[in-house]
Order: structure tokens, then sequence, then C-alpha cells
């Protein structure tokens, strides 16, 4: 994956980050957030490992809504979680990202 996609990735997760902190004040609805991203989080480390790269962990984020929709939808469903589902995903990936090797680079 380029340089420049990867870029635009982290952009994505930052984003997610952003509006994830906008939902604290509806206690219950970010209660249910952290858990749908604690069970994509789970996944991750299944899927990506713990060593990895930024570049590698973008490369996994374009197939990612794919076994996320399914973990949500096994392990932490709530009414309405379809329309989470990216902001889950984006905020997981986003703190996922601290792992990667070259995180600081």
């Amino acid at each position: 994956m380029s340089a420049e996609l990867t870029t635009l990735a982290r952009h994505e997760w930052e984003e997610a980050a952003r509006r994830l902190e906008a939902e604290r004040a509806d206690r219950a609805r970010y209660e249910r957030l952290l858990q749908q991203i604690e069970v994509v989080t789970e996944e991750l480390r299944k899927n990506v490992g713990q060593t990895y790269t930024l570049a590698e962990l973008a490369e996994a984020y374009r197939d990612a809504e794919r076994w996320a929709r399914d973990a949500v939808e096994t392990r932490a469903p709530s009414s309405g979680w379809p329309r989470d589902l990216a902001l889950v995903l984006a905020a997981a990936f986003h703190g996922y990202q601290r792992g990667a090797v070259d995180y600081l680079a």
C-alpha cells in the first residue's frame, strides 16, 4: 500500500477517534460503542497479529468491514449497530495503530 493511502487511512482513524469522543455525553451509547470497538480490536489481534507496520495495518483496513461486521453482529450487536460500524472499525484501528513497529516514524 502506498504511503499516501496509509496517510488517508490514518486520517479516517483520527476522525473516528474524534467522533467517538463526541459520543461521551451519551453514556449508554458510548459504552456500547466501546464494547464494539473491543470486539473489533480482538479480531484485529487475530487478523493482523502483534508485529505489524502502519502500511500493513492500513492494508488490513481495506478488507476489515467484512470480518468486523460478522464479529460485531455475533458478539456485540445493539439497536442500529450497522450504522455505527464505520465509526467502530476506524476507532479500533486508531487505537491499534499505536502498536505498529513504525508508529513514531
